[in-house]
């Protein structure tokens, strides 16, 4: 008889884990993590969202990008577009989520050798997967997103596509505490998705721009009479709602914020003490506007001109 030849002692105790590890129903046999057996299993049906495979939506998606955002894109290029029109196409393209191996585990386990000697083996690694999240320049996490497999790969060799649809992937955003989406970043055109708008596709929502926000502006109106030496408040799109292109181009949207600019005018413009007492005066007070703070990402307060 010839004896069964031995594992090397290291990948010996990885397969002895993975099986102590593994689901069984009652009989003993491989199952789920709910116990039912896989032996058997009847995975044909009707497809999901117009797919033909019932596990996922994408069975025939080709990796590329989609061509309503290939629209929106260039039109925003053209000048054609703003933040309303791309979040129109947002709330109905698959985008790719990045996803990269993470050590979850090392062990080391003590084995006896055919001689009845002791060695310790560092077993294998224990793999998991975790999306990948950024750091703003303001310190908030953000998730980034493609809008195409190559996109994906050319920003990170490591990364592994996992498709899904934008609001789902705003979703996910939410949960793991990020509060912007980037899509595309390091490519030509990189746009980001402030807060309340990832909320809002996140809720499969509307969404209205703050500085476009009627309610937002009735809740500031009723401040005017609280501020001294204010004659007016108007709201206009903040200084880092547009962003630029690789090239330097500037397009009316995808920027990190200021979202919304408050333009303060004071009624006597010659006092500069009573307007740097405007100022701050306004600044303690929009802090306690609830609305304000739910649909407006960033807040900068300017300085108007009677002229």
């Amino acid at each position: 008889m010839v004896d069964k030849p031995q594992l090397p002692g290291h990948i010996q105790a990885a397969i002895d884990r993975n099986l102590a590890r593994q689901n069984r129903d009652a009989f003993g046999r491989p199952a789920d993590s709910a116990g039912t057996t896989w032996a058997g299993r009847d995975l044909s049906g009707a497809g999901i969202e117009g797919s033909a495979n019932p596990l996922h939506a994408f069975d025939t998606d080709d990796g590329l990008e989609d061509e309503a955002w290939t629209k929106v894109s260039q039109d925003l290029l053209d000048g054609n577009a703003d933040e309303k029109d791309v979040f129109n196409v947002l709330q109905n393209i698959r985008v790719f989520a990045a996803v990269v191996p993470t050590v979850a585990e090392t062990t080391h386990e003590t084995r006896v050798d055919q001689h009845g000697k002791e060695f310790t083996v560092e077993s294998d690694k224990e793999a998991d997967v975790a999306l990948v999240s950024l750091k703003a320049a303001d310190g908030r996490g953000a998730l980034p997103v493609f809008t195409s497999i190559p996109k994906l790969t050319a920003w990170h060799k490591n990364a592994r596509p996992v498709a899904v649809w934008m609001p789902r992937a705003c979703l996910s955003a939410v949960d793991e505490g990020n509060e912007l989406v980037v899509i595309d970043p390091g490519a030509h055109l990189t746009y980001v998705v402030r807060r309340p708008e990832v909320y809002a596709l996140a809720q499969q929502r509307t969404w209205t721009p703050s500085y476009e926000d009627v309610e937002i502006a009735q809740a500031l109106s009723e401040l005017t009479d609280l501020v001294p030496g204010l004659g007016q408040l108007a709201m206009a799109p903040g200084r880092g709602v547009g962003t630029q292109t690789e090239n330097g181009n500037v397009i009316a949207g995808g920027g990190a914020g200021p979202e919304l600019a408050l333009v303060a005018t004071p009624a006597d413009p010659s006092d500069s003490v009573g307007s740097k007492l405007m100022l701050s005066t306004l600044q303690s007070l929009i802090a306690d506007v609830p609305i304000l703070a739910e649909r407006a990402d960033t807040v900068e307060i300017v300085l108007g001109s009677s002229r």
